[in-house]
């Protein structure tokens, strides 16, 4: 019995590629054939432009065509790439870099990465064509419509230790946002808020019935008559935290597409972006047992 010789795909224009495991039970002849099945929301024009480009690779390396018999028990590679893709016109910088880490200034508009219709225009895509670096991974998230500080690791060694800093909240994150100004509120608070999934099913949603589980303690920077400019402290990480708690308080963040109501924009308007930015971050690094800082480049004005 032949033994099936480990392949690393290499990456192509930035792009890692996907594995799909082959099981026993399927019923189908090709490969093409399974791959049509198992993602039907594919069509089957992009599976065969893959196959005439190359994109289809065996366990061992080999590039698959159309024809190939489909074998059980065993996996393969793919990679995606879109005929066509929306620019987005600003640039992240690296800001920091040591043997585990990279950290990057991500700009606003920039999904962090591939989904959808964004491959090449995300910014992981976009890093690994910078860098080289194949395992490159983010730690944590930033939302498409936010921008600054986020942390990607190199090495999937120590990627599960620094993913774990963030799961113990051990990391101290920064925001600035620029919202409307309301005399009557004061600060510095701390809001507690229990978020859920919300309807559209991509938005949060307060339940006042449930216990707490977010926390962000709110400051009050500087204002005109008109809008302040706010530093958030958040204690837990749930999606659109920052942005669903100030909209609770009657001041959602400027130029916010989902809150308090639902406005969707072109996919090429990338006029009055969200006015949300990860401003700095620090923690004790786990392996190196030193303070770590870091502060984004970017500035909102008001």
């Amino acid at each position: 019995m032949t033994s099936i010789i480990e392949f690393t795909p290499p990456l192509i224009d930035g792009v890692s590629a996907s594995k799909v495991f082959l099981p026993h039970d399927a019923s189908a002849n090709t490969i093409f054939d399974y791959l049509c099945q198992h993602f039907p929301h594919i069509q089957q024009e992009e599976w065969q432009q893959r196959f005439v480009d190359g994109l289809i690779y065996a366990a061992d390396g080999a590039i698959l065509n159309i024809e190939s018999s489909y074998t059980p028990n065993t996996h393969i590679f793919y990679y995606r790439f879109l005929a066509h893709e929306i620019h987005v016109p600003f640039q992240h910088e690296i800001l920091f870099e040591n043997e585990d880490l990279l950290v990057v200034d991500k700009p606003h508009f920039l999904t962090m990465t591939p989904t959808g219709q964004y491959v090449q225009e995300t910014l992981l895509v976009r890093l690994k064509k910078q860098t080289g670096y194949a395992d490159l991974t983010p730690i944590h998230r930033l939302d498409r419509e936010t921008a600054g500080v986020v942390l990607f690791c190199k090495t999937p060694a120590t990627r599960g230790i620094y993913q774990q800093l963030f799961a113990e909240r051990k990391v101290e994150k920064t925001y600035h946002a620029i919202a409307a100004y309301r005399p009557e509120l004061n600060f510095p608070q701390i809001l507690q808020l229990h978020l859920e999934k919300g309807n559209p099913f991509y938005t949060m949603q307060i339940n006042p019935e449930k216990a707490e589980n977010t926390e962000t303690l709110i400051e009050l920077l500087e204002h005109n008559q008109q809008y302040a400019k706010y530093q958030l402290k958040p204690k837990t990480g749930k999606q659109h935290q920052l942005r669903v708690h100030l909209n609770y308080l009657g001041i959602p963040i400027l130029n916010d597409p989902f809150y308090p109501v639902v406005a969707h924009k072109a996919d090429d308007d990338f006029n009055h972006p969200l006015q949300l930015l990860a401003k700095d971050i620090h923690f004790i690094d786990p392996i190196l047992k030193q303070e770590m800082a870091f502060k984004s480049n970017f500035e909102l004005t008001l």
